[in-house]
């Protein structure tokens, strides 16, 4: 069977595969949103505004080059002098309620800078987000980090930057992520009046991939979640105390359950038991997978020398959770619990404060770790050691998955770790 492709195919169909690249997936997103929207029978417009950098510096020749399409589809491209202003612009898209004569329903809108931008921008997001998104809007935040300083002045991350402004962070591992990521961040951000964070990173925004499309009339869960007087949007006239306490006590709770709802966070590689647990966030899941799949350790393998008892899981929303700087593991050690795995769930946890990093000042790959820093029969007996050490303190039932009444199990892990 033969059929015509055309390169506007990247953006036009609506089910299928399609080959685009990270910046073209962010593209796609916002005109997908809009006949989303228009499907739902919903008159909304779309802005785009940031200044470029790497890995977004081709992301305004991507929209530059999608212009037809945007202008179909409402959506204004309009580079910003420098991140800030841009980020105001935003802010004003939000408040197209505010004013009569508006000519549409509601505008979503995505900010887009690199690493540093987002520090340089952080009083206009922060303004931003706690006054809120409309309830037809939403505002993705494109945070794109160079962690590796291939093109930039230092090495960057914006978590820390956009968890101090209370912005939920999504991180795609893939192009195929961007797509999905991208209409959730979006739902989520209509749904709790945040802004959303989208982490993009060298391997995923420069990256040019083949993607499966999912339901372009996909519905989001909508949990019941309590709710202020005023809801959770933008509204007129909020004073400064509002906004904070609109945020930390209802928006951000908002967030986490909208994100719990909808499962974006997901079990990569499963046992029966879940005795020892590998949590990882965006990118670096698939750096884990090719890390095992190098030393051999596929499914089975994995599952044979933990004693079926070793779980892959990888954070999709890496906040709202606790603000710390190790972002995935701190959810993990906040006074021995966690909110990542299952409510009520207590486990000790091992992981980058308690083992030598040897690469935390740079970039590397699964493969680039095995072969720089260890064999792999070496690599296989530490894992075997770690396993051996974690079954000696755990049986099945493992004693994590019985909530602890008196609240214990952080200091577990201190010892379990001193003793290995």
């Amino acid at each position: 069977m033969s059929y015509e492709v055309a390169l506007s195919d990247k953006y036009m169909l609506d089910q299928g595969r399609v080959f685009l690249s990270g910046t073209q997936a962010l593209t796609r997103v916002l005109l997908s949103q809009r006949r989303s929207d228009a499907a739902q029978g919903l008159n909304t417009g779309g802005f785009v505004s940031g200044y470029r950098g790497s890995p977004l510096g081709s992301l305004d020749t991507a929209l530059w080059a999608a212009r037809g399409a945007l202008k179909d589809g409402g959506i204004v491209f309009q580079p910003g002098v420098n991140e800030e202003l841009a980020a105001t612009a935003v802010y004003g898209s939000q408040q197209l309620g505010f004013f009569p004569g508006a000519r549409h329903d509601g505008v979503f809108a995505a900010w887009y800078g690199k690493g540093p931008g987002v520090d340089r921008a952080g009083d206009a997001l922060k303004h931003g987000n706690l006054a809120g998104t409309a309830a037809l809007g939403g505002v993705l935040v494109l945070a794109g980090d160079d962690h590796s300083a291939k093109s930039s002045t230092t090495a960057h991350q914006s978590e820390q930057a956009l968890v101090a402004s209370l912005i939920p962070v999504l991180y795609p591992a893939s192009v195929a992520e961007f797509l999905e990521f991208g209409a959730f961040g979006i739902a989520l951000s209509r749904f709790s009046g945040l802004w959303a964070g989208f982490k993009c990173i060298n391997d995923t925004a420069d990256a040019t991939a083949t993607a499966s499309l999912g339901d372009p009339l996909r519905r989001w869960l909508c949990p019941e979640v309590e709710m202020p007087p005023e809801g959770l949007n933008i509204f007129q006239g909020e004073t400064q105390l509002s906004m904070e306490r609109r945020t930390t006590d209802f928006r951000l709770p908002a967030a986490q359950a909208f994100i719990r709802a909808n499962r974006l966070d997901r079990v990569l590689r499963d046992g029966d038991r879940r005795t020892l647990g590998i949590v990882t966030a965006g990118k670096a899941a698939l750096d884990v997978i090719e890390a095992l799949n190098q030393l051999g350790l596929n499914d089975a393998r994995c599952r044979a020398i933990a004693n079926n008892a070793a779980a892959l899981y990888e954070v999709s929303v890496v906040t709202p959770r606790v603000p710390r700087t190790d972002l995935v593991a701190s959810p993990l050690r906040s006074n021995g619990s966690t909110t990542t795995w299952r409510s009520g769930w207590r486990c000790a946890t091992y992981g980058s404060r308690r083992f030598p990093n040897k690469e935390s000042h740079g970039h590397a790959h699964g493969a680039v770790l095995c072969e720089r820093f260890v064999g792999r029969d070496g690599l296989l007996d530490y894992v075997q050691l770690v396993c051996t050490r974690v079954a000696t303190n755990f049986r099945y039932p493992a004693p994590w998955l019985v909530p602890d009444p008196g609240g214990g199990g952080g200091g577990g892990g201190g010892g379990a770790h001193g003793g290995a």
